[in-house]
């Protein structure tokens, strides 16, 4: 199987129960920042699930996407490897109209920081239909 494919499969896997009413949208564009600093990463959802999961995934040059991090209503987890500089916060609101949000932090930016950063989104609330 080709990279690419491999590449693309994985990330295709992420939002197998996502419905049509469900988005996550991140801005465009490099972030560019000085090691030593503090970035943080935007990403913006909608969804009707109550209880979202929504994670952070880093893929490095001619890699797959590595897990980061999760973060739900009652709970959160962060690989090893992304425990003491990184940090997201799940930000949900009462307000149907209101923007939901689980920004990136990264402190005390190093060179091995940089990466392609995806934010996903799990839906852990399935409908049946008849």
């Amino acid at each position: 199987m080709e990279p690419w494919l491999r590449n693309l499969l994985i990330l295709a896997a992420f939002c197998y129960e996502c419905r049509g009413e469900d988005s996550v949208t991140q801005p465009p564009g490099d972030v560019i920042a000085t090691e030593g600093e503090q970035v943080t990463l935007d990403c913006q959802f909608d969804t009707v699930d109550t209880n979202p999961y929504l994670f952070w995934y880093k893929q490095e040059a001619n890699d797959f996407p590595k897990y980061m991090l999760r973060r739900a209503t009652f709970g959160s987890d962060n690989a090893i490897e992304f425990q003491r500089r990184f940090d997201a916060h799940l930000n949900l609101t009462t307000f149907k109209s209101a923007s939901k949000s689980v920004p990136l932090t990264i402190q005390r930016l190093q060179l091995s920081d940089s990466a392609v950063y995806y934010c996903a989104l799990k839906p852990t609330v399935t409908t049946g239909y008849t």
